[in-house]
C-alpha cells in the first residue's frame, strides 16, 4: 500500500528506473539531492494511523527539500526477509530507506545492505537521548547502521468483562495462566481462552525464558558472535511444553491456531474471539479499534512464581539507509525525520509504539497510563535473540515456528522437535562464522 498523497507519477518511476545509481560493491557512487526516494515500511494490523503519522513526516521533509518526493510502500512483516534480500541483490530496484526488525541488524550488516551512518547519527541532536538498548539495536562492531524507530515489548491483554462474569482474576503465574485459559474456554467455548499461535515465536519465548531456558549460549568471548543452540536444553523444553500445552480443544485448537502468528492472535482478541492474548504495546491501537474497546486490561505476562514477570522479548524496529541508495544525504535526512522525536511521539499517540528516547517515553507515559505494564516488563529484564548474523537465517527458515507446529500437530514430541531445531540453529550459526 502507498500513501495516496505521496505516490509519484509514472514518468517519475520510469526515470528512477532508467537512472538508477551505479554501484561499487553495493555502494552508490552518486548522491543526488533531488528526485524520488522509495521507502519500505511494515504493514501493521491496523495501518491507517501509521500512514497518517508517516504522511505528516513526509510532508515536513518534502517542504524542506523542494526537489525531493517520497514514495512509501507498506510491506508484510512475514515476507520481509525475501523482499529485503532481493533488494540487496538488485540495487536498481531497491528502496532508499527501509524499516527493519532489530533482530535483523547483524544479518543485514553482514549482507552489506545497510549504510554506515555512524557520523550522521553521532551529530544528530535527538540521538543523545536514545536509550542504550535501542542504540545497541542499530550498532554492530561499534558502527551505527540506522536509527531506532520504537521499542516493543509484550504483555498480557485480558477481557475484564469475561473475567468478571466468570469470577476470575488476572493470573499470577504461568500455571495459573494455562488453567485460567482452559476455564474460560470450558465456560465460553466460543472463545479461545488464550489466543496462541504456532508461528508466534515472540509470544512463545517468554515461556522458554521463564523456565530458565535460552535460545542459545555464547561459545566465545562476550561479543564474539559465536553461539551454540540451547533450545533443546531441559529448561527450554519445560517452557516449550508449557506453551504448547495451550494448543488443543480445551483452549486454542491446533487445527485453527497452529498457523497463527502474532498479528492473528491480536486480531482474535480485538475482534472478541479470545479472552486473552499476548500483545505488544504496539498492538494497543488495533485493540482499541476492535469490539473489546473499554472491556479489557493489560498486566505483565506472569512468570513461574507468584508476582514474577516472565522475561519478554526486547523487540522494536529500526530505520536503515541502504548502501545502494543514490540519494544518501536525502535518505539520511528522511530517516531522521521518520525516527525523530516528533514523529516517535506521534507514533505513540497513534499506535502505542514506545518511543526510543527516554524523555519522549516519560512524557508519553504521563499522557497514557496504559504503557505502565509494558514499562514494568522492560524493567523486569527483557531479553533479545542471539546477536549473530545467523539469526536472520534461523528466522527466515522459520526454525522455531516449525518446531512449535510439529509439536502441536503431534508430528513430533518436544525432545525430537527441539533437537531438530537445535541442529538447524547450529548450522546457521556456523555458516555465519
Amino acid at each position: 500500500m502507498k500513501l495516496p498523497a505521496r505516490i509519484a507519477v509514472p514518468i517519475a518511476l520510469v526515470t528512477l528506473a532508467a537512472c538508477a545509481p551505479q554501484t561499487s560493491n553495493g555502494t552508490a557512487t552518486t548522491d543526488d539531492k533531488s528526485g524520488t526516494l522509495r521507502v519500505w515500511l511494515f504493514q501493521e494490523v491496523e495501518n491507517k494511523p501509521k500512514e497518517q503519522v508517516v504522511e505528516q513526516a513526509v510532508a515536513a521533509f518534502e517542504q524542506r527539500h523542494p526537489g525531493a518526493k517520497v514514495e512509501v510502500e507498506y510491506i508484510p512483516v512475514d515476507t520481509r526477509a525475501q523482499r529485503v534480500k532481493a533488494a540487496f541483490n538488485d540495487p536498481k530496484s531497491a528502496p532508499d530507506l527501509i524499516e527493519y526488525g532489530n533482530t535483523d541488524t547483524a544479518g543485514y550488516v553482514k549482507d552489506g545492505g545497510l549504510a554506515d551512518v555512524t557520523a550522521e547519527f553521532g551529530a544528530w541532536p535527538d540521538a543523545k537521548d536514545t536509550d542504550p538498548a535501542a542504540r545497541a539495536s542499530v550498532t554492530v562492531g561499534g558502527k551505527v547502521y540506522g536509527a531506532p524507530l520504537f521499542v516493543g515489548v509484550r504483555a498480557l491483554y485480558y477481557r475484564t468483562d469475561v473475567f468478571a462474569d466468570l469470577g476470575l482474576a488476572a493470573p499470577k503465574t504461568q500455571d495459573e495462566l494455562v488453567a485460567t485459559a482452559k476455564k474460560v474456554h470450558r465456560a465460553r467455548p466460543e472463545l479461545y481462552g488464550l489466543a496462541v499461535g504456532g508461528a508466534y515465536t515472540y509470544g512463545a519465548l517468554p515461556f522458554v525464558w521463564a523456565h530458565g531456558g535460552e535460545l542459545a549460549t555464547e561459545t566465545g568471548a562476550a561479543g564474539s558472535g559465536s553461539y551454540r543452540a540451547a533450545i533443546n536444553s531441559p529448561a527450554a523444553r519445560k517452557g516449550i511444553t508449557a506453551y504448547t500445552s495451550l494448543f488443543g480443544d480445551d483452549n486454542c485448537p491446533a487445527a485453527k491456531c497452529a498457523q497463527m502468528g502474532g498479528n492473528a492472535t491480536v486480531t482474535a482478541f480485538a475482534s472478541g474471539k479470545a479472552a486473552m492474548a499476548i500483545g505488544g504495546d504496539f498492538s494497543h491501537q488495533a485493540v482499541e479499534a476492535g469490539v473489546v474497546k473499554g472491556k479489557y486490561a493489560v498486566v505483565p505476562l506472569p512468570g513461574t512464581t507468584p508476582g514474577s514477570i516472565a522475561p519478554a522479548f526486547a523487540g522494536g524496529n529500526n530505520l536503515g539507509v541502504l548502501r545502494s541508495t543514490g540519494h544518501r544525504t536525502l535518505a539520511v535526512d528522511l530517516m531522521k525525520e521518520l525516527a525523530g522525536k516528533t514523529t516517535q511521539g506521534r507514533l505513540f499517540d497513534a499506535m502505542g509504539f514506545l518511543p526510543t528516547y527516554t524523555d519522549v517515553r516519560q512524557r508519553a507515559a504521563q499522557r497514557q497510563p496504559f504503557v505502565k505494564p509494558f514499562i514494568d516488563t522492560l524493567g523486569a529484564g527483557a531479553k533479545s535473540v542471539p546477536a549473530s548474523a545467523g539469526w536472520g537465517r534461523i528466522d527466515a527458515e522459520l526454525v522455531l515456528p516449525t518446531m512449535f507446529q510439529e509439536i502441536v500437530s503431534g508430528r513430533k514430541d518436544v525432545a525430537t522437535a527441539s533437537d531438530d531445531a537445535a541442529k538447524k540453529m547450529d548450522a546457521a550459526f556456523a555458516a555465519a562464522g
